[in-house]
């Protein structure tokens, strides 16, 4: 199966979008965590936890499952395909991975963003460097997916799809 150019560039397209809005969340969502931890002003805490909370659901967690999908539908139609190398393989599994450590922390995402509201944070310490830390590995992962695509390393796998 080959897409036509059109086909090839439009998923292209949506792909690198989805992509690098994903990796721009991240790293918003990281300056917020970071913000959020380290402030000593209450009411930047607390708009900082509330903001996190406010683009993950809507803007996070929808480009993370759009550039998984348009990932795979765009490599069955391209010489590179779904399991016929490896870092096909290792970008889909790096994808698939943080999206579920992204929504594994939705809750506490959402715990914070409640304690903020009420002024409850300081029993949430934990929580707080966990989004430092889960965002900035988020952000290493999806680098790491963009290297993978941009130099293509060898190895091909026995597998035709």
């Amino acid at each position: 199966m080959s897409w036509s150019p059109f086909w090839r560039k439009l998923l292209l397209t949506l792909h690198v979008v989805t992509s690098v809005g994903l990796i721009g969340a991240v790293a918003t969502f990281l300056l917020l965590a970071t913000i959020g931890a380290s402030s000593s002003d209450p009411a930047l805490v607390n708009s900082a936890y509330l903001a996190m909370n406010l683009i993950t659901w809507p803007i996070i967690v929808p480009l993370a499952f759009a550039s998984l999908l348009i990932g795979i539908v765009q490599s069955l139609g391209t010489p590179w395909g779904l399991f016929r190398y490896y870092w096909v393989i290792l970008k889909l599994v790096l994808t698939a991975v943080a999206i579920v450590v992204l929504l594994i922390q939705t809750p506490t995402i959402a715990a914070l963003s409640h304690a903020a509201n009420g002024g409850e944070l300081t029993q949430l310490a934990g929580g707080r460097f966990a989004m430092i830390l889960h965002s900035a590995g988020g952000i290493v992962v999806l680098m790491l997916a963009t290297v993978l695509s941009v130099y293509k390393p060898r190895g091909m796998t026995a597998s035709r799809i």
